[in-house]
């Protein structure tokens, strides 16, 4: 669904923004998108196990908990910080993940570190038996190939398609789906531009930019301007964002749109990638800093 923005903006450009966060309850935005074909590829190999990597309030192992429990997978989370394992009690996202039958492995983060290494993968075998590997934040073939299907030929009239990034998979799959009149602008949530050599490896189009200015400090960071822009946004729209991803990137377009950044009558879709349950644990961080919180009820 594209849900045109209710505010007017210079030089007749328009604002849309698709509700991937609509998509499913639990599993939503670019994680059901991730996680389609990876699922099925897990059952057409006959596996029962999926083990996954993600630090304490990932959207990616919500996501995953729960489609495994839907379809019947058991579930192993290889969690970033060995501190936290007396305090799953104390954190919304693994207490929701635990919920729903996800097994929990805490390391270090230096140990964190060599998830993608054979004796470190070699060493999670011999401990869990034969598993189904979906990687941190869920991107590989498959996962991009979901998310080819993120634009639909209804979206054909839009001139710019936005997205945030996080590993680039969901970026990839939109550009390598999109038009040829169109461009894709990137907004990273991490520092530096070092996603731009992996996204060109993988992608078959070139009408792509990177928009690196708007990560506000790098990963899960977020200051008081952010959190002003998302509550006021969700007030005169009545659409959640959340803080490390879509927000920002959201931030970061109408910034560019006053900075004249778009053509006259630009034509804008904004991709909503989800991660709302990630808002519960931003706010204990904020109360935490005694700053400001997201005023969103979720």
């Amino acid at each position: 669904m594209n849900q045109q923005i209710a505010l007017e903006f210079p030089n007749s450009i328009s604002l849309h923004i698709k509700r991937e966060d609509l998509i499913h309850p639990f599993v939503s935005g670019n994680k059901f998108r991730k996680l389609k074909y990876n699922l099925l590829q897990a059952k057409a190999e006959h596996q029962e196990i999926l083990l996954t990597f993600g630090g304490a309030f990932s959207n990616h192992i919500a996501a995953v908990a729960f489609a495994g429990k839907e379809k019947g997978f058991k579930t192993i989370g290889i969690i970033r910080g060995d501190e936290l394992k007396d305090k799953i009690s104390e954190n919304p996202t693994l207490t929701f993940a635990q919920s729903c039958g996800m097994q929990f492995e805490f390391v270090s983060r230096e140990s964190y570190r060599l998830k993608n290494e054979i004796p470190f993968l070699e060493n999670l075998k011999q401990k869990f038996g034969d598993f189904y590997l979906i990687p941190e934040g869920g991107t590989n073939a498959l996962a991009i190939k979901g998310c080819e299907e993120i634009l639909n030929e209804k979206d054909a009239e839009f001139d710019y398609i936005c997205c945030s990034i996080g590993t680039g998979g969901t970026i990839s799959g939109i550009i390598n789906s999109v038009l040829p009149h169109q461009k894709v602008l990137g907004f990273p949530a991490l520092k530096g531009d070092f996603l731009t050599d992996e996204i060109r490896n993988i992608v078959i189009n070139n009408n792509w930019e990177l928009l690196t200015d708007y990560h506000f400090g790098g990963y899960g960071k977020v200051n008081s301007e952010l959190i002003a822009f998302i509550n006021q946004f969700f007030k005169e729209n009545n659409i959640p964002l959340d803080p490390i991803y879509t927000g920002k990137m959201v931030f970061g377009v109408i910034d560019l749109i006053h900075r004249n950044y778009f053509p006259t009558q630009s034509k804008i879709l904004l991709i909503h990638t989800g991660g709302i349950q990630g808002i519960q644990g931003m706010n204990m961080k904020l109360r935490n800093k005694q700053l400001p919180t997201i005023d969103i009820n979720v």
